[in-house]
């Protein structure tokens, strides 16, 4: 639940931000209103297509080849978490810039409300499928139930909402990057977690056979199946029982992530801020 939380309101407060620039940008522009709750609604719908189409091919590979199937959906869930936290890393200002500047080209009438709606259709889009795989690949690692993963994601979705509204209002000043680097922190944890969840896949269906040995067994102090166990497992990838496989894997993942976030190029220090 609190796995499938941080996903969701991270992406809510991106998406949010991303339409509070362009609502600030395009402040007096009639119907500006209309043109982004079009763009919302088809880039709400367009994740929705997406999550349709993950359940079919979830659905072939449901009893022979599940384990493959899982491993490569948390693969590039690994893959997707990594490339996010490093390009908000280092794009983040320039993607602020560039919608401020198409927000202005409709403001002056160099570009159409429909362009607006494009515009922030795509990235609702963008954001509603990186949940999708996301998700996807939390329910894959186990222990969390679907319940817990819908109710998660809502409160995520409520949160997020309720936070990109107060800060587009002025009504909330944390720095929108210190709100990054926390939920950058917890996602990268979250992807070393998916990382070693892949790994024992593999092993498990006899694709990998290397370092299978058992590292440390903490069973008797930390269940797994504990409501405490279940937690640290879904959020940072605890496992009574690694194999080194695993633990390689997982801090692998970590430390690529922090080296690449690293070496991105940074963008210009100067801050850019939504204001109503």
């Amino acid at each position: 639940m609190i796995s499938s939380f941080i996903i969701v309101f991270r992406e809510m407060i991106e998406a949010g931000l991303i339409v509070g620039i362009v609502l600030a940008a395009t402040r007096g522009v009639p119907h500006r209103g209309r043109a982004v709750v079009l763009g919302i609604v088809a880039g709400i719908l367009g994740a929705c297509l997406v999550a349709a189409f993950a359940g079919e091919l979830a659905d072939l590979f449901e009893g022979s080849g599940q384990e493959i199937f899982n491993a490569a959906i948390l693969a590039l869930a690994v893959v997707m978490l990594t490339w996010h936290n490093v390009w908000m890393a280092g794009h983040g200002r320039e993607m602020a810039r560039e919608l401020k500047a198409a927000g202005h080209q409709v403001k002056t009438g160099e570009r159409t409300l429909m362009a607006l709606s494009v515009v922030v259709g795509v990235a609702v889009l963008r954001e509603g499928a990186e949940v999708v795989l996301f998700l996807y690949g939390i329910a894959a690692q186990g222990g969390t139930s679907a319940s817990g993963l819908a109710a998660g994601g809502a409160l995520g979705l409520v949160a997020g909402g309720v936070i990109s509204g107060l800060m587009y209002f002025g009504l909330l000043t944390i720095p929108a990057g210190r709100l990054f680097q926390v939920t950058s922190g917890l996602i990268t944890l979250l992807a070393a977690g998916m990382a070693a969840q892949s790994v024992l896949f593999l092993q498990n269906g006899g694709w990998l056979d290397y370092f299978t040995a058992t590292v440390w067994d903490t069973s008797w102090l930390l269940p797994e199946d504990s409501i405490t166990g279940r937690l640290l497992h879904t959020l940072v990838g605890y496992s009574q029982s690694p194999t080194g496989a695993q633990l390689i894997a997982y801090g692998g993942t970590i430390l690529v992530i922090l080296v690449l976030m690293r070496l991105v190029p940074q963008g210009p220090k100067k801050a850019t801020r939504a204001a109503a």
